[in-house]
């Protein structure tokens, strides 16, 4: 329920499947995935492979893992999702660094990010929105104009 370490960051839930299958995955480490949430997904895919991944390695009370992605019932371990505002937004999740050290505490609803207000102002003017995923149809615009996961993921 409190949990301390250095972020491992990733774009989506592909690149941190890689990296667990890879066993790029340490103990003590704090995964994020990110750009996974209702505009990023789009549509908020759910990280289940990821933390089952984890659990099969033995990881699941070793690490922690925040996204803005949902989870299943089924998920194990420290895990963090529907992160809002998302990624996809600008949200906090998206000035993350590899390396930053992210300490939680689950049981006081705190998540606390070791890097300086100056750094993280300095990251935010300098963050650019990746290019969408799906760029044409019904899911294109879903992603143009669904709200964040905290207002229930409808479109605006």
């Amino acid at each position: 329920m409190n949990h301390s370490g250095p972020a491992r960051v990733f774009n989506d839930e592909s690149e941190a499947m890689d990296a667990v299958q890879k066993k790029q995955i340490h103990p003590g480490d704090v995964v994020v995935i990110r750009y996974e949430g209702p505009k990023g997904g789009p549509g908020m895919r759910e990280m289940l492979a990821v933390t089952a991944a984890l659990a099969g390695q033995g990881l699941d009370k070793e690490v922690a893992l925040i996204t803005d992605g949902r989870f299943s019932g089924a998920t194990r371990g420290a895990s963090l999702g529907h992160c809002s505002p998302e990624a996809a937004d600008g949200g906090p999740i998206a000035l993350v660094q590899e390396g930053d050290t992210i300490t939680l505490d689950i049981n006081n609803y705190k998540i606390h990010l070791d890097v300086s207000d100056e750094e993280l102002a300095k990251r935010k003017a300098a963050w650019k929105c990746p290019e969408p995923k799906v760029k044409h149809g019904y899911l294109a615009r879903y992603a143009k104009l669904v709200s964040s996961a905290d207002k229930g993921a409808i479109l605006d």
